[in-house]
C-alpha cells in the first residue's frame, strides 16, 4: 500500500479572530497545499479538520507538527497532526 502524502490537521480551542488564517498561514509557509476544510463554532468552542497535502512541502512532517503545535500553544489552542494513514486506522469504524 502507497503511502499517503496528505496530513490530518485539528484545531480545538476557545474561538477567536485569526485562527484559521493562522493555520493557514503556517501550512502555507511550509508549501503544504489545504485540500479540505471543515470547521465550526459550537457557542464559544471553536473545532477544525483540515486536510492538507504535503507532498512538496519544505519541512520535514516532524517539523511541521512542532510548528503547529507551538502555534497552538502561542493561541490557547490544540493543534495537531498526523498522517492520513495513521488517522484513518485511528478512526476506523
Amino acid at each position: 500500500m502507497e503511502k499517503s502524502n496528505r496530513i490530518i490537521v485539528t484545531v480545538i480551542g476557545v474561538d477567536r479572530v485569526g485562527i484559521i488564517a493562522a493555520v493557514a498561514t503556517l501550512l502555507a509557509e511550509a508549501h503544504a497545499n489545504i485540500v479540505d476544510i471543515s470547521q465550526t463554532t459550537l457557542r464559544e468552542f471553536f473545532t477544525m479538520i483540515m486536510m492538507a497535502d504535503v507532498s512538496k512541502a519544505s519541512v520535514p512532517f516532524d517539523e511541521l507538527k512542532r510548528r503547529l503545535n507551538a502555534k497552538g500553544e502561542e493561541m490557547g489552542l490544540r493543534i495537531d497532526a498526523q498522517h492520513e494513514d495513521v488517522f484513518k486506522f485511528m478512526h476506523r469504524v
